[in-house]
């Protein structure tokens, strides 16, 4: 069990810190909550106690993991099936994980896969909210703002795509 202060991350919110844990009947059962606030957008989520270890709750990597996610985000993309059905499939697998280095590869691969051809609507949501689950981790983990953040993301995703155009010219 967390506790008041623990930053977690929940794999389909992202990084919070807990604010308090209390008791709320809802549905006519009585549980303990998490009240995670969320650093991005100022929410606050609450989270089943006794759903934990079912739903991947984990703490926040720490800065040398972080900085390893980045690489990731520079590495080359991934191959993705053609149909986008499929391919939103196997991104939301990776995003249900929780794994901060399967985050990184979503986001690298839709934000390039959007530069040269526009993404479905889900897919375009599906990198909005994984971009935030990244982000809002590096926040917490590397003591940052939401813009050096998304900085650090762009950049990354960005050196790796100028390196391979560089490379196709020769």
């Amino acid at each position: 069990m967390f506790s008041v202060g623990s930053k977690i991350v929940h794999p389909m919110h992202g990084a919070g810190i807990i604010r308090q844990i209390e008791e709320k009947k809802i549905l006519g059962e009585v549980k303990q909550y998490y009240i995670l606030q969320l650093p991005c957008n100022d929410m606050n989520v609450m989270i089943p106690v006794d759903s934990e270890n079912s739903v991947g709750i984990r703490n926040i990597e720490d800065r040398s993991v972080m900085q390893r996610a980045v690489r990731v985000l520079s590495e080359n993309s991934s191959t993705m099936d053609r149909n986008w059905n499929r391919r939103y499939r196997e991104n939301m697998e990776k995003l249900k994980t929780g794994d901060v280095f399967a985050v990184a590869e979503v986001v690298r691969n839709l934000i390039r896969a959007g530069r040269h051809k526009s993404l479905s609507a889900g897919e375009t949501k599906m990198l909005s909210n994984a971009k935030q689950i990244l982000i809002s981790e590096m926040i917490l983990s590397c003591d940052i703002s939401k813009a050096e953040a998304e900085q650090i993301i762009e950049d990354a995703v960005s050196n790796r795509e100028f390196l391979q155009e560089e490379e196709s010219e020769e």
